[in-house]
Protein backbone atom coordinates (compact mmCIF):
# COMPACT_ATOMS: atom_id res chain seq x y z
CA UNK A 1 0.00 0.00 0.00
CA UNK A 2 1.10 3.59 -0.61
CA UNK A 3 0.79 4.54 3.05
CA UNK A 4 3.03 1.62 4.09
CA UNK A 5 5.67 2.74 1.58
CA UNK A 6 5.45 6.30 2.87
CA UNK A 7 5.78 5.14 6.47
CA UNK A 8 8.75 2.95 5.60
CA UNK A 9 10.46 5.70 3.62
CA UNK A 10 9.87 8.31 6.30
CA UNK A 11 10.95 6.04 9.13
CA UNK A 12 14.27 5.31 7.47
CA UNK A 13 14.95 9.00 6.85
CA UNK A 14 13.79 10.14 10.30
CA UNK A 15 14.31 7.00 12.38
CA UNK A 16 14.70 8.80 15.72
CA UNK A 17 11.60 10.93 15.26
CA UNK A 18 9.65 7.90 14.13
CA UNK A 19 10.29 6.20 17.45
CA UNK A 20 8.29 8.93 19.20
CA UNK A 21 4.88 7.66 20.24
CA UNK A 22 3.47 11.17 19.77
CA UNK A 23 4.73 11.33 16.21
CA UNK A 24 3.45 7.81 15.58
CA UNK A 25 -0.02 8.82 16.73
CA UNK A 26 0.04 11.86 14.43
CA UNK A 27 1.19 9.74 11.52
CA UNK A 28 -1.51 7.16 12.19
CA UNK A 29 -4.11 9.92 12.29
CA UNK A 30 -2.94 11.02 8.87
CA UNK A 31 -3.08 7.38 7.81
CA UNK A 32 -6.72 7.20 8.88
CA UNK A 33 -7.63 10.36 6.98
CA UNK A 34 -5.93 9.12 3.84
CA UNK A 35 -7.43 5.64 4.27
CA UNK A 36 -10.93 7.02 4.46
CA UNK A 37 -10.64 7.85 0.81
CA UNK A 38 -11.22 4.13 0.40
CA UNK A 39 -8.55 3.29 -2.18
CA UNK A 40 -4.99 2.19 -1.52
CA UNK A 41 -4.01 2.60 -5.14
CA UNK A 42 -3.60 -1.12 -5.65
CA UNK A 43 -7.22 -2.16 -5.95
CA UNK A 44 -8.46 -1.01 -9.32
CA UNK A 45 -11.13 -3.15 -10.95
CA UNK A 46 -14.64 -3.38 -9.68
CA UNK A 47 -13.95 -4.05 -5.96
CA UNK A 48 -16.10 -1.98 -3.65
CA UNK A 49 -14.42 0.06 -0.95
CA UNK A 50 -15.49 -1.12 2.51
CA UNK A 51 -17.66 1.26 4.51
CA UNK A 52 -19.42 1.59 7.84
CA UNK A 53 -16.45 0.36 9.84
CA UNK A 54 -17.51 -0.31 13.43
CA UNK A 55 -15.09 -1.21 16.24
CA UNK A 56 -16.31 -2.65 19.54
CA UNK A 57 -13.71 -3.36 22.24
CA UNK A 58 -15.12 -4.64 25.54
CA UNK A 59 -12.72 -5.06 28.45
CA UNK A 60 -13.59 -8.22 30.40
CA UNK A 61 -15.09 -7.70 33.83
CA UNK A 62 -15.85 -4.00 33.45
CA UNK A 63 -18.37 -2.71 35.98
CA UNK A 64 -18.92 0.23 38.32
CA UNK A 65 -16.37 -1.11 40.81
CA UNK A 66 -13.86 -2.10 38.13
CA UNK A 67 -14.16 0.50 35.33
CA UNK A 68 -10.99 -0.81 33.64
CA UNK A 69 -11.77 -4.49 33.85
CA UNK A 70 -11.28 -7.43 36.19
CA UNK A 71 -7.50 -7.44 36.00
CA UNK A 72 -7.24 -10.28 33.47
CA UNK A 73 -6.28 -7.99 30.58
CA UNK A 74 -8.75 -9.73 28.28
CA UNK A 75 -10.53 -7.67 25.60
CA UNK A 76 -13.33 -8.96 23.39
CA UNK A 77 -13.19 -7.32 19.96
CA UNK A 78 -16.04 -7.18 17.46
CA UNK A 79 -15.16 -5.45 14.19
CA UNK A 80 -17.36 -5.15 11.14
CA UNK A 81 -17.52 -3.22 7.88
CA UNK A 82 -19.75 -3.43 4.83
CA UNK A 83 -18.02 -5.22 1.92
CA UNK A 84 -14.93 -6.06 4.01
CA UNK A 85 -13.16 -9.36 3.35
CA UNK A 86 -10.32 -8.97 5.84
CA UNK A 87 -9.11 -6.76 8.67
CA UNK A 88 -5.86 -5.56 10.20
CA UNK A 89 -5.63 -4.27 13.77
CA UNK A 90 -2.78 -2.46 15.53
CA UNK A 91 -3.32 -3.33 19.19
CA UNK A 92 -1.42 -0.36 20.62
CA UNK A 93 1.24 -2.46 22.34
CA UNK A 94 3.39 -3.13 19.28
CA UNK A 95 1.44 -6.17 18.10
CA UNK A 96 -0.50 -6.39 14.83
CA UNK A 97 -3.14 -8.96 13.94
CA UNK A 98 -4.67 -9.80 10.56
CA UNK A 99 -7.90 -11.80 10.24
CA UNK A 100 -11.00 -12.39 8.17
CA UNK A 101 -13.45 -12.77 11.07
CA UNK A 102 -13.91 -9.57 13.03
CA UNK A 103 -14.76 -11.32 16.30
CA UNK A 104 -11.78 -12.30 18.44
CA UNK A 105 -10.37 -12.11 21.94
CA UNK A 106 -6.97 -10.73 22.89
CA UNK A 107 -5.22 -10.63 26.27
CA UNK A 108 -2.84 -7.83 27.16
CA UNK A 109 -0.08 -8.76 29.60
CA UNK A 110 1.66 -5.60 30.89
CA UNK A 111 0.56 -5.27 34.52
CA UNK A 112 -0.81 -1.94 35.65
CA UNK A 113 -3.32 0.48 34.14
CA UNK A 114 -2.67 1.50 30.55
CA UNK A 115 -4.56 3.22 27.74
CA UNK A 116 -4.05 1.70 24.31
CA UNK A 117 -5.00 3.37 21.01
CA UNK A 118 -6.34 0.74 18.62
CA UNK A 119 -6.12 1.25 14.83
CA UNK A 120 -8.22 -0.92 12.49
CA UNK A 121 -8.35 -1.19 8.70
CA UNK A 122 -10.99 -3.11 6.74
CA UNK A 123 -9.98 -4.37 3.26
CA UNK A 124 -11.56 -5.52 0.04
CA UNK A 125 -9.17 -6.35 -2.84
CA UNK A 126 -6.72 -3.61 -1.89
CA UNK A 127 -9.33 -0.98 -1.09
CA UNK A 128 -9.79 -0.12 2.56
CA UNK A 129 -11.25 2.10 5.21
CA UNK A 130 -9.67 2.80 8.62
CA UNK A 131 -10.72 4.01 12.05
CA UNK A 132 -9.42 4.05 15.62
CA UNK A 133 -10.60 3.74 19.19
CA UNK A 134 -8.96 3.60 22.61
CA UNK A 135 -9.30 1.35 25.64
CA UNK A 136 -8.06 1.64 29.20
CA UNK A 137 -7.19 -1.65 30.87
CA UNK A 138 -6.14 -2.65 34.35
CA UNK A 139 -4.03 -5.81 34.52
CA UNK A 140 -3.44 -7.26 37.96
CA UNK A 141 0.14 -8.26 38.62
CA UNK A 142 0.82 -11.95 39.15
CA UNK A 143 2.88 -12.81 42.21
CA UNK A 144 6.12 -14.59 41.30
CA UNK A 145 7.65 -14.80 44.77
CA UNK A 146 7.24 -13.24 48.19
CA UNK A 147 8.16 -13.44 51.83
CA UNK A 148 5.70 -12.10 54.38
CA UNK A 149 8.02 -12.96 57.31
CA UNK A 150 5.21 -14.58 59.27
CA UNK A 151 7.16 -17.49 60.79
CA UNK A 152 9.31 -16.62 63.78
CA UNK A 153 12.93 -17.69 63.86
CA UNK A 154 15.69 -17.58 61.28
CA UNK A 155 14.81 -16.34 57.78
CA UNK A 156 13.34 -19.08 55.57
CA UNK A 157 16.36 -21.07 54.37
CA UNK A 158 14.59 -22.04 51.14
CA UNK A 159 14.47 -18.34 50.23
CA UNK A 160 17.47 -16.72 51.89
CA UNK A 161 21.17 -17.27 52.29
CA UNK A 162 23.85 -15.14 53.97
CA UNK A 163 26.93 -13.18 53.10
CA UNK A 164 29.26 -13.61 56.08
CA UNK A 165 32.41 -11.83 57.17
CA UNK A 166 34.08 -8.44 57.33
CA UNK A 167 36.71 -6.63 55.32
CA UNK A 168 34.76 -3.57 54.28
CA UNK A 169 32.81 -5.21 51.43
CA UNK A 170 34.38 -2.83 48.94
CA UNK A 171 33.12 0.30 50.70
CA UNK A 172 35.34 0.59 53.81
CA UNK A 173 32.50 -0.58 56.03
CA UNK A 174 33.06 -1.40 59.71
CA UNK A 175 30.67 -4.29 60.40
CA UNK A 176 31.08 -8.05 60.51
CA UNK A 177 28.12 -9.79 58.85
CA UNK A 178 26.82 -12.81 60.78
CA UNK A 179 23.88 -15.20 60.63
CA UNK A 180 23.32 -15.08 64.40
CA UNK A 181 19.83 -14.38 65.77
CA UNK A 182 21.41 -11.41 67.53
CA UNK A 183 21.80 -9.83 64.07
CA UNK A 184 19.01 -11.32 61.94
CA UNK A 185 15.70 -12.82 63.01
CA UNK A 186 12.05 -13.04 61.97
CA UNK A 187 9.89 -11.92 64.85
CA UNK A 188 6.23 -10.91 65.20
CA UNK A 189 5.73 -10.67 61.44
CA UNK A 190 8.88 -8.72 60.63
CA UNK A 191 12.35 -9.49 59.40
CA UNK A 192 14.77 -7.69 61.71
CA UNK A 193 18.35 -6.93 60.71
CA UNK A 194 20.07 -5.63 63.83
CA UNK A 195 23.24 -3.57 63.67
CA UNK A 196 25.15 -3.64 66.96
CA UNK A 197 28.23 -2.10 68.48
CA UNK A 198 30.28 -5.01 69.78
CA UNK A 199 33.74 -6.49 69.42
CA UNK A 200 33.40 -9.52 67.16
CA UNK A 201 36.18 -11.38 65.34
CA UNK A 202 38.25 -8.24 64.92
CA UNK A 203 35.38 -5.89 64.01
CA UNK A 204 33.74 -3.28 66.24
CA UNK A 205 30.22 -3.74 64.84
CA UNK A 206 28.03 -6.62 63.69
CA UNK A 207 25.05 -6.79 61.34
CA UNK A 208 23.57 -9.07 58.68
CA UNK A 209 23.29 -9.34 54.92
CA UNK A 210 20.79 -11.83 53.47
CA UNK A 211 20.26 -12.62 49.80
CA UNK A 212 18.27 -14.85 47.44
CA UNK A 213 21.26 -15.82 45.28
CA UNK A 214 20.93 -19.41 43.97
CA UNK A 215 17.44 -19.58 45.52
CA UNK A 216 15.37 -17.01 43.60
CA UNK A 217 16.06 -14.61 40.75
CA UNK A 218 13.92 -12.99 38.10
CA UNK A 219 13.99 -10.87 34.96
CA UNK A 220 11.60 -7.88 34.69
CA UNK A 221 8.65 -7.24 36.96
CA UNK A 222 7.65 -5.24 39.99
CA UNK A 223 9.17 -5.42 43.46
CA UNK A 224 7.46 -4.01 46.56
CA UNK A 225 9.20 -3.89 49.95
CA UNK A 226 7.64 -2.37 53.06
CA UNK A 227 10.31 -1.35 55.52
CA UNK A 228 11.23 0.88 58.46
CA UNK A 229 14.84 2.02 58.51
CA UNK A 230 17.35 1.96 61.37
CA UNK A 231 18.30 5.18 63.11
CA UNK A 232 21.72 6.54 63.94
CA UNK A 233 24.66 8.25 62.28
CA UNK A 234 26.67 5.60 60.45
CA UNK A 235 23.79 3.22 59.70
CA UNK A 236 23.50 2.27 56.01
CA UNK A 237 20.48 0.07 55.23
CA UNK A 238 19.96 -1.07 51.64
CA UNK A 239 17.41 -2.98 49.55
CA UNK A 240 19.09 -3.91 46.28
CA UNK A 241 19.79 -6.43 43.51
CA UNK A 242 22.71 -7.90 41.59
CA UNK A 243 22.90 -9.73 38.27
CA UNK A 244 22.95 -13.51 38.50
CA UNK A 245 26.13 -13.70 36.42
CA UNK A 246 28.28 -11.85 38.96
CA UNK A 247 30.42 -14.94 39.56
CA UNK A 248 31.41 -15.12 35.89
CA UNK A 249 31.59 -11.48 34.74
CA UNK A 250 32.17 -9.70 38.05
CA UNK A 251 30.95 -6.30 39.17
CA UNK A 252 29.89 -3.88 37.68
CA UNK A 253 29.49 -5.91 34.47
CA UNK A 254 26.73 -7.92 36.18
CA UNK A 255 24.76 -4.75 36.91
CA UNK A 256 23.43 -3.47 40.23
CA UNK A 257 19.99 -2.02 41.00
CA UNK A 258 19.74 -0.17 44.32
CA UNK A 259 16.04 0.18 45.15
CA UNK A 260 16.65 1.98 48.45
CA UNK A 261 19.65 3.27 50.36
CA UNK A 262 19.63 5.52 53.38
CA UNK A 263 22.45 7.00 55.45
CA UNK A 264 21.62 7.86 59.04
CA UNK A 265 23.74 11.00 58.74
CA UNK A 266 21.36 12.20 55.99
CA UNK A 267 18.12 11.43 57.77
CA UNK A 268 15.05 10.92 55.53
CA UNK A 269 16.98 11.25 52.25
CA UNK A 270 16.31 8.15 50.16
CA UNK A 271 18.49 7.33 47.18
CA UNK A 272 18.31 4.76 44.38
CA UNK A 273 21.00 3.96 41.85
CA UNK A 274 21.95 1.91 38.80
CA UNK A 275 25.55 0.66 38.60
CA UNK A 276 26.99 -0.72 35.34
CA UNK A 277 30.20 -0.37 33.31
CA UNK A 278 31.11 3.29 32.96
CA UNK A 279 28.55 4.24 35.61
CA UNK A 280 29.56 2.55 38.84
CA UNK A 281 31.10 3.21 42.24
CA UNK A 282 30.98 6.98 42.63
CA UNK A 283 29.47 7.52 39.17
CA UNK A 284 26.15 5.62 38.99
CA UNK A 285 22.84 6.87 37.63
CA UNK A 286 21.19 8.18 40.80
CA UNK A 287 17.83 9.46 41.98
CA UNK A 288 16.97 10.81 45.41
CA UNK A 289 13.98 12.06 47.33
CA UNK A 290 13.12 13.20 50.84
CA UNK A 291 10.42 11.53 52.91
CA UNK A 292 9.16 12.01 56.44
CA UNK A 293 9.72 9.57 59.29
CA UNK A 294 11.94 7.08 57.43
CA UNK A 295 13.15 5.61 60.72
CA UNK A 296 9.90 5.73 62.69
CA UNK A 297 7.29 4.64 60.15
CA UNK A 298 7.03 1.98 57.45
CA UNK A 299 7.24 3.03 53.79
CA UNK A 300 6.89 1.05 50.58
CA UNK A 301 9.95 1.01 48.33
CA UNK A 302 9.24 -0.34 44.87
CA UNK A 303 10.80 -1.09 41.50
CA UNK A 304 9.19 -1.29 38.05
CA UNK A 305 11.59 -3.10 35.74
CA UNK A 306 10.87 -3.54 32.04
CA UNK A 307 12.82 -4.17 28.88
CA UNK A 308 12.60 -0.47 28.03
CA UNK A 309 12.81 1.24 31.42
CA UNK A 310 13.52 0.98 35.13
CA UNK A 311 11.52 3.13 37.54
CA UNK A 312 11.98 3.36 41.31
CA UNK A 313 9.41 4.69 43.78
CA UNK A 314 8.82 5.33 47.45
CA UNK A 315 5.18 5.27 48.54
CA UNK A 316 4.24 5.25 44.81
CA UNK A 317 6.13 8.51 44.21
CA UNK A 318 8.53 8.11 41.28
CA UNK A 319 12.03 9.44 41.90
CA UNK A 320 14.28 7.60 39.44
CA UNK A 321 13.69 6.75 35.77
CA UNK A 322 16.29 4.91 33.71
CA UNK A 323 16.09 4.06 30.00
CA UNK A 324 16.85 0.35 29.72
CA UNK A 325 18.34 -1.10 26.54
CA UNK A 326 20.41 -3.95 25.16
CA UNK A 327 23.53 -1.87 25.84
CA UNK A 328 23.31 -2.21 29.63
CA UNK A 329 23.25 -5.36 31.82
CA UNK A 330 19.68 -5.00 33.05
CA UNK A 331 18.15 -7.64 30.79
CA UNK A 332 18.99 -10.80 32.69
CA UNK A 333 18.02 -12.42 35.97
CA UNK A 334 18.79 -10.55 39.20
CA UNK A 335 18.63 -11.64 42.85
CA UNK A 336 17.68 -9.67 45.97
CA UNK A 337 19.92 -8.47 48.82
CA UNK A 338 18.88 -6.87 52.14
CA UNK A 339 21.53 -5.58 54.54
CA UNK A 340 22.53 -2.91 57.00
CA UNK A 341 26.15 -1.76 56.83
CA UNK A 342 27.91 0.49 59.29
CA UNK A 343 29.99 3.48 58.20
CA UNK A 344 31.84 3.20 54.93
CA UNK A 345 31.88 5.45 51.89
CA UNK A 346 28.12 6.01 51.98
CA UNK A 347 27.23 5.51 55.65
CA UNK A 348 29.82 8.01 56.84
CA UNK A 349 31.01 8.64 60.37
CA UNK A 350 29.51 6.37 63.00
CA UNK A 351 28.12 8.09 66.09
CA UNK A 352 30.45 7.12 68.96
CA UNK A 353 27.36 6.76 71.16
CA UNK A 354 25.71 4.28 68.79
CA UNK A 355 24.85 0.98 70.47
CA UNK A 356 22.19 -0.78 68.35
CA UNK A 357 19.47 -0.15 65.77
CA UNK A 358 17.08 -2.35 63.83
CA UNK A 359 16.19 -2.44 60.12
CA UNK A 360 12.63 -3.87 59.94
CA UNK A 361 11.06 -5.35 56.81
CA UNK A 362 7.36 -6.22 56.80
CA UNK A 363 7.27 -7.98 53.43
CA UNK A 364 8.87 -8.31 50.02
CA UNK A 365 6.70 -9.15 46.98
CA UNK A 366 7.81 -9.76 43.42
CA UNK A 367 5.25 -9.62 40.61
CA UNK A 368 5.41 -10.43 36.91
Amino acid sequence: MIINKLISKFSKKHKYLFKSSVFFSILMSAFILISCSGDSGNGGGSATTPSNLVISAVVAGTNAQNPNGDGSGTVNFSISATNATSYKILLGNGETKEFTDGNFTYTYTASGTYTYVIYVSAYNSGKFVSASTSITIYIAPTALWSDEFNVDGAPNSSKWGYDLGAGGWGNNESQYYTNRPENVIVQNGFLKIIAKKEAYLGSNYTSARILTKDKFSFKYGRVEIRAKLPVGSGTWPALWMLGNNINTVGWPACGEIDIMEHAGIRLNTITAALHYPGHSGGNPDVGSTTIANATTEFHVYSLEWRETYIKIYVDNQLFLTFVNSANVPFNQNFFLIFNCAMGGSYGGTIDPNFTSSTFEIDYVRVYN
